[in-house]
């Protein structure tokens, strides 16, 4: 398709695509999430549209590079679909994880692309400017030069819906520093970019607002004929456009205190520290633990699980295990609740089953380990390469 038919135009598409003219007749691909209402929440068809346009992109030798970017000023992605979850949840029997179709097919869909994204063969650039949570973590993990901006907003808050960090968030969180990750899982708490990027969670900090600068400076590029060092020519660009390192972040701050709370084996261990700090002085740390005390004990329990077995896998095997226990979570009440609690019915008040965390046993979160397909039947994800 040439690149006149690929401009990105306004209008009702979930996903815009466009393709800008760089020198030597190269092209660089810009993807932008297009559903600014919903904070450019990720659904299904977003899914689809850009597994099918990158899957094409990764065979176009004139494309040099990629860029996932969003709409709307305010976020990047601020999670998938929920709505819709929440509907397929009301519309499956209780109980039975495969009987629910569309979680299957979201999940499955979901998946393959992050992990499209993690083994792409392109440099692919992720401008994670404003909210970063969930499915856009997804998005923004695999990418080979991560962007984050004064302005972003980057969190793990399945806790508080009960679920769990999906999208490869385990295998990520179970490669942070002893207790980070588990803290993170835990608490849904927010990070900045001075955080990000001194955990290993972005790479560059560019000015907040749209990339067009940083999109002129790639389209100029002489690009080589070596595409092996096409990441390099990213890396220069960048480099030129920096902005200055941010400060130290309250992750960073309490790191100390947050290893010695969460970096041990004991799960009720953990969360009786955390409990501690609910009237800590620093409004980010007692923030972080109103929302555990609050969020769900079964998804906490599930990912402190997760994080133990993803820490020893490879990223294929980790996104079978969370396609598991993703259709699992839908079959279980604290989905639903945290969905309707906080999007539906907006009481901010979900019953949640277990209700406490002494009863989140090691023994209760086993069913989430269990196959969802039926016997005989290959998982979902099995052709997915290390």
């Amino acid at each position: 398709m040439s690149a006149t038919a690929m401009t990105e135009t306004a209008g009702q598409d979930p996903v815009l695509f466009r393709e800008i003219p760089a020198n030597g007749g190269r092209l660089i691909g810009v993807a932008t999430l297009n559903s600014p209402k919903t904070l450019n929440g990720l659904s299904l068809p977003m899914c689809r549209l850009l597994d099918a346009r990158l899957r094409a992109w990764a065979a176009d030798e004139r494309l040099v590079a990629i860029m996932l970017k969003g709409t709307g000023g305010k976020a990047f992605c601020a999670g998938g679909d929920l709505h819709a979850l929440y509907r397929a949840m009301l519309d499956s029997p209780a109980g039975d994880p495969w009987a629910n179709v569309p979680a299957r097919e979201f999940f499955e869909t979901e998946y393959r692309l992050d992990h499209l994204i993690h083994r792409y063969p392109k440099p692919v650039l992720c401008w994670a400017d404003g909210i970063v949570m969930g499915g856009g973590v997804g998005l923004m993990l695999g990418a080979s030069h991560r962007i984050v901006t004064g302005a972003t907003r980057f969190a793990m808050p399945e806790v508080t819906i009960g679920l769990y960090p999906d999208v490869a968030g385990t295998w990520m969180l179970s490669r942070l520093p002893r207790g980070i990750g588990t803290f993170l899982a835990f608490t849904g708490a927010q990070l900045g970019a001075g955080d990000c990027l001194h955990y290993g969670l972005a790479d560059r900090i560019c000015d907040a607002g749209e990339p067009d600068a940083l999109l002129a400076a790639l389209a100029d590029v002489d690009w080589a004929a070596d595409p092996v060092r096409h990441a390099a020519q990213v890396d220069a660009v960048l480099d030129a456009c920096q902005a200055p390192a941010p400060e130290p972040g309250p992750l960073q701050r309490h790191a100390d205190a947050i290893r010695q709370a969460c970096g041990r084996a004991d799960f009720l261990e953990i969360a009786a520290a955390i409990a501690v700090w609910k009237d800590d002085p620093d409004p980010w740390l007692a923030r972080a633990a109103a929302t555990f005390l609050a969020g769900s004990p079964g998804s906490a329990r599930l990912s402190h699980t997760l994080l133990a077995r993803a820490r020893h896998q490879s990223l294929a095997e980790t996104f079978r295990m969370e396609f598991t226990a993703s259709l699992h979570c839908c079959a279980e009440p604290d989905f639903r609740e945290g969905i309707r609690a906080l999007l539906i019915d907006k009481d901010r008040n979900p019953r949640w089953n277990p209700a406490t965390h002494e009863q989140a046993t090691a023994d209760w979160v086993q069913r989430f380990m269990a196959p969802a397909e039926p016997p005989g039947h290959p998982h979902p994800l099995a052709d997915l390469g290390a």
